[in-house]
């Protein structure tokens, strides 16, 4: 039979060593909230709806933080120029990216395609078409489009629009949103009747509507590219996540 010395030497070795666990437990979790990290980044408004499920993901797996400016491509661009403190950007084309590059605003060599976009045709107003051409060539009212200049959706949408040979009998009712996020609130809110939009923020609508997908011959590929931008080089978190 075990003395109760014995006994309590046992105890306190036993005791002794999940104290250790604990502390060693303790200071791992320490050490990774001090090494976590926070990234800004300039986010491309059509990719708004994937970024919100993957940026709670990419912080519960890193323990590192996001923190996401949302707005057209040509925008977010201008205030990369400018200086703005973002650490990495996430285009809606390669142009841009690119010249951040040649500009040397971005690091070289990051640069990688994450996306395709796809254009779309969408009204809130369910079986108003099927087919666009049809739609488009019945002239509609208030054609909702992003701005051309600034956001690339919205060079893929004139560059259909020239294709079908409706640019010029169109332009009257086109109405251009700053983003494909608020060209998408044009027509959600039913402002416009209908509009290009990207195929991804469809996909939140819950309600019917009516849709057509735009033949990929009919525009140049939207391909969206991303970019570690100087500001976050040597920033933990803007690495991880590209």
């Amino acid at each position: 039979m075990a003395t109760p010395s014995a006994m309590y030497s046992g105890s306190g070795k036993r005791l002794h060593r999940a104290l250790a666990g604990l502390i060693g437990t303790a200071l791992l979790v320490f050490h990774s909230a001090a090494l976590a990290e926070t990234a800004t980044l300039a986010v491309a408004a059509n990719f708004t709806g994937t970024m919100n499920r993957l940026a709670p993901l990419f912080e519960q797996q890193t323990g590192h933080q996001l923190r996401i400016s949302y707005g057209s491509t040509g925008k977010l661009y201008a205030q990369i120029r400018h200086r703005a403190p973002f650490d990495a950007f996430m285009a809606a084309d390669r142009e841009r990216p690119r010249l951040l590059e040649q500009q040397g605003l971005a690091v070289a060599g990051t640069g990688f395609d994450y996306a395709e976009g796809r254009l779309a045709l969408w009204s809130r107003t369910p079986d108003l078409f099927t087919d666009g051409t049809a739609w488009l060539a019945r002239q509609p009212e208030r054609l909702a489009i992003g701005n051309p200049k600034t956001a690339p959706y919205g060079i893929a949408a004139m560059e259909v629009l020239e294709n079908l040979g409706l640019a010029q009998a169109l332009r009257p009712a086109l109405v251009s949103g700053d983003s494909i996020a608020q060209t998408f609130q044009f027509v959600a809110t039913g402002n416009a009747v209908s509009g290009f939009v990207a195929l991804a923020q469809t996909r939140a609508w819950k309600e019917e509507g009516s849709l057509w997908l735009v033949p990929n011959d009919l525009h140049t590929p939207i391909r969206q590219q991303a970019v570690l931008l100087g500001h976050g080089e040597d920033n933990p978190a803007a690495r991880a996540w590209m």
